[in-house]
């Protein structure tokens, strides 16, 4: 197998169309996204949000040129487990036409590593539960379904 190469470095303001596209590019992110030319005011000021929080990182995968994954990763303290720190994945996405050639597993071992360096305790993330294969991929890179995640969404109450 020819080996992946990829490299990694913060997002910027002019990838959020990009990456917007990414999130929205599967069923579940296709009816939560809002996609176009311009990113709409709600991602322009999470994105801010996030780069001006020392503790979450927007972090972009780039390949050939071409960005080709990405997720949020997020270092949170907490008291539990000696004062832990944790690392929490969120919003991986890889690019459609490049899924299946590894680079999600060089994406996930990236942001553990970074997670290692910051000595957090625990690295946990999030699937939705109509993500079998998402979910199957997690566990083949070691995770375990240990805990039943809740969610009050807001949004809707």
């Amino acid at each position: 197998m020819k080996p992946i190469s990829m490299s990694f470095r913060l997002a910027k303001a002019s990838d959020l169309t990009t990456l917007v596209a990414m999130l929205a590019d599967d069923a579940l992110g296709a009816t939560r996204e809002i996609v176009q030319e311009e990113p709409a005011q709600c991602y322009r000021d999470a994105f801010a949000a996030i780069e001006s929080d020392p503790n979450q990182q927007l972090l972009i995968a780039e390949s050939a040129g071409r960005i080709v994954g990405c997720l949020q990763l997020s270092f949170i303290p907490g008291l539990s487990r000696r004062g832990a720190w944790r690392g929490q994945i969120e919003s991986v996405r890889i690019a459609s036409d490049a899924r299946g050639g590894g680079l999600g597993r060089v994406m996930l071992d990236y942001a553990i590593s970074l997670c290692r360096e910051r000595e957090c305790a625990v690295v946990q993330l999030t699937t939705d539960k109509s993500r079998a294969q998402a979910r199957r991929f997690y566990e083949q890179l070691g995770f375990v379904a240990s805990h039943e995640g809740m969610k009050l969404d807001l949004a809707s109450a």
